[in-house]
């Protein structure tokens, strides 16, 4: 069977995705009722995540569901004695299965939900994952509300109007939003965009270039380095400049960031240059009706812009003109169910199915970022280095020689000198920003003796004291919650305890006393802030929940910086340089007086952001990367479960790649770390699919196989087939298989 076109977008068009080899066509049935005239046969994919089922079945179309029965509508069938959901992908005059077909048992939804170019992505996902289209589609598509379907498409026809003077929005809109969604205008604009005033884009080389090909309906790729977190000229606005240059060439767009504070915030930056009917939000967040509804939006055409968080990254956006991915190096932007995609991977594979422009934005570079550019995939969007003097604030390391001689004691204080003066001066201009590693109180304990971590005796699990209290708390488990009232260190046999670690709690106490009068606000845990006034206080925030100030902070202290450094993990040094940087441009300019006070000693990440320089430290970790021959440079495969899967798993894998001639380097098996509170926890803190069954003894371990770019296809293919074969036979425990898993090193 051939696969869709590139690019299809007829909402009638048939459609079908390829079959998986091996397996039976479709199901056995006796004869059904009287069959549809033409095309008499529906082929239909089941909604299952078993990998040998992952592929279309053949179904006959009774007469009197021919009308309802059309490409991407939602339907029931009945397969192996049960009533299951799918998709029905495409219709046929005829079938190869070679014997009689049950028939649809009913189409659920007129609603064509599925459409042509979203079915190929999820191909094209399920093959380089490794994974089942049904796990794609499950995040691709949201959950049906029957109330919204029967509101706007009492027949299955979605009509745009409908939705721009629907009951959620001021019919009002249905004027001014109309022409911005259809209407193109008569020559693309090079310069500013309408409204706009001057374009942010042009403090930075190649942005205006990059405008203009926008405007003039081409698909430029590029990957921004944006200066500034805040205020008017900060990233929220480049992004929405960047999108509404594409709206006025008549096309759509796709936005897609890591949480729901950067998604208002870009929300609201491109309802400032473009009609409110013209922007959709998708986040999971706002509920399924919101979320449903703001999809048949999409899927209507009565909006032509998409924002929201992961699963944004499928919306059936038509005449699709751009995709971005804001801050790709985050790993909310991992899909935390099978087959675990990345936001970012998901647009560039949209990008090029669709012929889109692309464009990667963040305040610093990911190595998969610097892959692109460093191939010519992608081109460069960064500031002129004067440019960059004026806009970014001062830096200034506490661990260097200069500093160390005016403050001896800097390298073991917890404030040091010179982030005491920092605090000070700033809270005379406005708002201070204190960034900490950990939430809570005292999140880790050790022995006072031998200074080891504290351990749980049940579990092993780290000790710890749960919330801001007195010495007198008894310490707990962070993994089963068990108390140790008679803890005793299996090192050195001491039964006293000190405080490992500072959290943001007792950071923000700590500098109360040492500020007195001063309000602290703490950003952490279930307790995040979006925003923070610009009246003078000391906002203390763990990494990733720092609040914006509208007007910059006047200063930022990144204390705990080399507890980010010491993590076991081979992106550490990558992220921290990523929070460093994203704290550091909520920070006013050096000319007003900003200035950022980092206490690390680390010399490549702390000396990119001295320089300011995320581009450079990109470059450098990836030519380290190429030499060790890690990830990005190569794709990783990580095979979790019990020893005796995971070892007949990798066997079958190595054996089908050496008859094509392929050997792939492998590390392992090695037992599952446990870093999380449950056991399968894997060191990367995903969940394993393969958790520890009733009456099995066999221990949990995990493959590592790195795969050259040249060969990807071809291992992806076989482990997917291998996979399928194995759900099919049942004869081992199911594995877990994640293909370029950020968190796994």
């Amino acid at each position: 069977m051939s696969t869709v076109r590139s690019g299809a977008s007829a909402p009638d068009e048939p459609f079908q995705l390829s079959l998986l080899h091996g397996f039976p066509t479709g199901p056995v049935a006796p004869p059904g009722p009287e069959l549809a005239a033409t095309l008499p046969v529906a082929r239909v994919l089941i909604e299952s995540s078993l990998p040998h089922l992952d592929r279309p079945f053949d179904y006959s179309v009774p007469a009197i569901l021919d009308t309802a029965a059309q490409p991407g509508v939602r339907v029931q069938v009945r397969f192996n004695g049960q009533e299951l959901s799918g998709y029905l992908l495409e219709r046929t005059a005829d079938s190869d299965a070679g014997h009689s077909l049950l028939p649809l048992q009913k189409v659920v939804s007129a609603v064509r939900v599925l459409t042509p170019a979203i079915a190929e992505l999820a191909l094209r996902i399920a093959e380089r994952y490794a994974g089942t289209v049904s796990d794609v589609l499950r995040v691709a598509v949201p959950p049906r509300m029957a109330r919204l379907e029967k509101e706007f498409a009492p027949d299955g026809r979605l009509d745009p109007e409908l939705f721009l003077a629907g009951p959620t929005q001021d019919p009002g809109l249905a004027a001014s939003a109309a022409p911005s969604v259809h209407a193109a205008p008569s020559a693309p604009s090079a310069g500013p965009v309408v409204g706009a005033g001057v374009s942010r884009w042009a403090a930075y080389h190649n942005g205006p270039a990059y405008l203009q090909h926008l405007g003039a309906g081409e698909s430029p790729r590029a990957v921004l380095s944006a200066l500034q977190g805040f205020g008017p000229g900060g990233w929220p606005r480049l992004i929405a400049e960047a999108v509404a240059a594409v709206r006025l060439s008549g096309r759509g767009a796709v936005v897609v960031v890591p949480d729901y504070r950067d998604l208002d915030r870009v929300e609201a930056a491109l309802l400032e240059l473009l009609p409110a009917g013209d922007v959709a939000r998708l986040t999971a967040d706002d509920g399924p009706t919101p979320r449903y509804r703001n999809f048949l939006r999409l899927l209507s055409g009565a909006a032509g812009v998409a924002v929201g968080t992961r699963s944004a990254a499928y919306a059936p956006v038509r005449d699709l003109g751009l995709v971005v991915c804001w801050d790709d190096g985050d790993d909310l932007h991992i899909e935390q169910r099978s087959p675990y995609a990345h936001s970012r991977e998901v647009l560039l594979l949209r990008a090029g199915q669709e012929r889109a422009a692309c464009l990667l934005a963040g305040h610093t570079r990911s190595t998969e970022a610097e892959r692109l550019v460093e191939s010519g995939w992608a081109r460069a969007v960064e500031a002129e280095r004067t440019v960059l003097r004026r806009t970014v604030p001062r830096v200034l390391n506490t661990a260097d020689s200069f500093e160390q001689e005016r403050d001896p004691l800097a390298r073991i204080a917890r404030l040091p000198g010179a982030a005491w003066r920092a605090a000070k001066e700033g809270l005379l201009r406005g708002p201070v920003l204190v960034q900490v590693a950990r939430a809570g109180y005292a999140p880790s304990l050790a022995c006072e003796t031998c200074r080891e971590p504290a351990r749980c005796q049940a579990c092993s699990g780290p000790l710890a004291i749960a919330g801001a209290v007195g010495a007198s708390a008894v310490p707990q488990c962070r993994w089963c919650s068990a108390p140790a009232q008679a803890w005793r260190c299996t090192h050195c046999n001491g039964m006293r305890l000190r405080r490992g670690a500072t959290g943001a709690l007792r950071t923000a106490e700590e500098l109360g006393r040492a500020f007195p009068g001063t309000p602290v606000i703490t950003s952490s845990g279930d307790h995040i802030k979006a925003a923070v006034q610009d009246s003078p206080a000391l906002v203390v925030a763990t990494v990733g929940a720092e609040p914006v100030a509208a007007g910059g902070y006047a200063a930022a202290l990144l204390l705990d910086g080399d507890s980010l450094l010491r993590r076991e993990n081979l992106r550490a040094g990558e992220d921290a340089v990523r929070r460093w940087f994203n704290a550091a441009s909520l920070v006013r300019p050096a000319p007003e007086g900003g200035l950022v006070v980092i206490t690390a000693d680390d010399a490549a990440g702390v000396g990119a952001l001295l320089r300011w320089d995320p581009a450079g430290y990109a470059s450098r970790e990836l030519s380290l990367r190429r030499e060790l021959l890690l990830p990005p440079a190569v794709r990783i495969a990580s095979v979790t479960g019990g020893r005796t899967a995971v070892g007949h798993f990798t066997g079958d894998v190595e054996r089908r790649l050496a008859g094509q001639g392929i050997v792939l380097r492998t590390a392992g098996p090695a037992p599952l770390v446990m870093t999380g509170g449950a056991t399968g926890v894997t060191s990367g803190g995903g969940p394993s699919a393969a958790r520890q069954a009733p009456g099995r003894n066999d221990d949990d371990v995990r493959t590592l196989m790195f795969i050259p770019y040249a060969q990807a296809a071809d291992a992806a293919g076989v482990m997917r087939a291998v996979k399928a074969a194995a759900a099919a036979k049942r004869s081992d425990d199911p594995v877990q298989l994640r293909l370029d898993g950020v968190d796994i090193l």
